[in-house]
This record gives structure tokens, sequence and C-alpha cells, in this order.
């Protein structure tokens, strides 16, 4: 940044100069921020430019306060998240969540939590619901490194679930799906909608997000189907954009030769 440059600086300039250090490599994940006294003098302006500098770094996620520390460029460690998974064939108890960490050598827990309750109405209208019907919620949220990093909230149908393991506190070892599958119910089809917006105050608390300077979440909603085409299960998912990629694998159907079968 020039002499010129800085006499006429503000605070997205300086945002914007601070920022391409962080993408060029200069500050790298970990690093603190020069102090407040630094920066003023380096650009010449006021302590207060300076901190609505950093409030404009912090609203996309690449800087982080620590407690009497000081401003740190964060490290970029998103959890891959593939909803096209839950329908593929696993072993018996293995935990998904868990070799996912494994996988990338991280370490995460789950708290898992029961509720009966009557449901929205978008719930309702996904799961077919009569007025004043029941559903069951396993409210599931999980962390990783110690970090809330993504909530999922799932609902069926309360008398579809009575009684079983779905209703279990906690984890079941051969997961929820199978449970479902033994009561009749396999899940073998789901309509995933995706909606991106600023997260309300109930999962800012819940994911431990900045109440100050929010992120956008993205809101995946999955609604599972049965071999009868009825609608069985909807699952919420909230994943911080800083948080997560979502991926998806789509694979082209194999042309089918006139016997049915595919062709060479």
């Amino acid at each position: 940044m020039t002499a010129q440059d800085r006499r006429r600086v503000g605070a997205q300039q300086i945002a914007d100069d601070l920022r391409a250090q962080i993408d060029s490599g200069q500050l790298k994940p970990g690093d603190r921020l020069p102090p407040t006294r630094e920066l003023t003098a380096r650009y010449g302006v006021t302590g207060e430019t300076i901190r609505q500098a950093i409030i404009k770094l912090k609203s996309t996620g690449l800087v982080r306060s620590r407690q009497g520390s000081g401003v740190y460029v964060r490290a970029w460690q998103p959890l891959v998240y593939r909803p096209q998974a839950e329908f593929r064939k696993k072993l018996p108890h293995v935990d998904v969540f868990r070799s996912l960490l494994d996988a990338e050598g991280r370490d995460g827990s789950q708290t898992i939590e029961m509720q009966t309750l009557l449901p929205d109405e978008p719930v309702r209208r996904r799961l077919q619901l009569a007025d004043g019907e029941l559903v069951a919620l396993r409210r599931r949220t999980s962390y990783v490194d110690g970090e809330p990093f993504y909530t999922d909230d799932s609902y069926v149908r309360a008398s579809l679930v009575k009684g079983s393991e779905w209703m279990t506190e906690g984890s079941v070892a051969r997961g929820t799906n199978q449970v479902l599958a033994e009561l009749g119910h396999e899940l073998v089809e789901a309509l995933d909608e995706i909606y991106t917006r600023m997260p309300g105050p109930r999962e800012v608390e819940r994911l431990g997000l900045d109440a100050k300077n929010p992120l956008p979440i993205a809101e995946l909603i999955s609604t599972a189907h049965d071999p009868d085409g009825q609608p069985i299960q909807v699952t919420i998912n909230i994943l911080p954009s800083d948080r997560h990629v979502i991926v998806y694998e789509r694979t082209r159907p194999m042309p089918q030769d006139p016997s049915g079968g595919p062709s060479a």
C-alpha cells in the first residue's frame, strides 16, 4: 500500500489489504495479526478504523479473537459432509461419524437428546401427518476437536417408533436407520433441500457461533422415504459455512440393452 493510498484509507481498504496478506500466505493460519497500535501506525488511521476493519475480516470467517490474546488467522479445516453416504451399505456396529473423523485424524463426540412433541408445520407437511399427530425427535449435536460443528435433528412419526431403540438416549450402535428398517420402513430414497441463510439465536447458542459477527449457515433438510414412497423421516442439518464442505456424488445410469441388462 503506497503512502498516497494510506492518506485516504478506510476500514474496508485495510480489511482488503489484510485479506490479501492472508490469501498470499504472508499471514498464515494460526498467525496473530499485528496489534492495533502497530496497525494504526502502518495505515495512519485511528484505532476505531482498525477495529472496524477487524470486524469486517471476522465477518468473512478469516480471523477470530482469542480472549486476552489478540486476533488470529483461522485455519480452514472443513469437515466433508456427504449426504449420499446415508444409503451406502455399512458394517454393523460401525459409527459413521467416528469413522469419518478417524479418516481425517480428528477427535469428535456427540450428544443426543430425545423428545416427543407436536411438530412445526414444515415438518408436519413433509411427513404428511394429521393435525395434532406427535413426532419423536432425536436432537444431535456433533463436536469436532472440542468445537460444536453441526447439528442434525431427526423427526419421525411417534407412533412408528414408540418402544423401539430409535427412542434411545444416546447412540444406537447399529444405527437408527437400521432400526427403522427392522420396523418395516427401510429408507431407500431421500429428497434433499439446501438453503443458505443467517443463523437464528438458538442456532448461534447451540453451535457456539459468534453472536456479533455470525457467518451464514447451510440448512440441509432431508426427507427420507421407504420402498412404498411413504415419507418416514425428516432430518434437519445445520452446517456453519466456515466448517463444512457439502459433497454430492452423481452417477450416470448405465444404458440398458433390449434384454433388460446393462449394455456392453
